[in-house]
């Protein structure tokens, strides 16, 4: 019989920020984007190439 192989991995925490900021990074070849909250720690990013987004069509 074949084994059950679950693990216990982290558990997502989720947070509640009233406030932040948005990052936008743009160059010639991608767009980052970073959200961020007030003392600068980052929460989430994002870039344009991460989304599947290849050359300038």
């Amino acid at each position: 019989m074949a084994r059950d192989t679950r693990r216990a991995g982290k558990k997502k925490v989720s947070k509640n920020i009233a406030a932040g900021v948005a990052h936008v990074n743009s160059s010639f070849n991608n767009t980052k984007i970073l959200i961020s909250d007030v003392q600068g720690n980052a929460i989430a990013w994002s870039s344009a190439g991460t989304m599947g987004f290849k050359g300038s069509r």
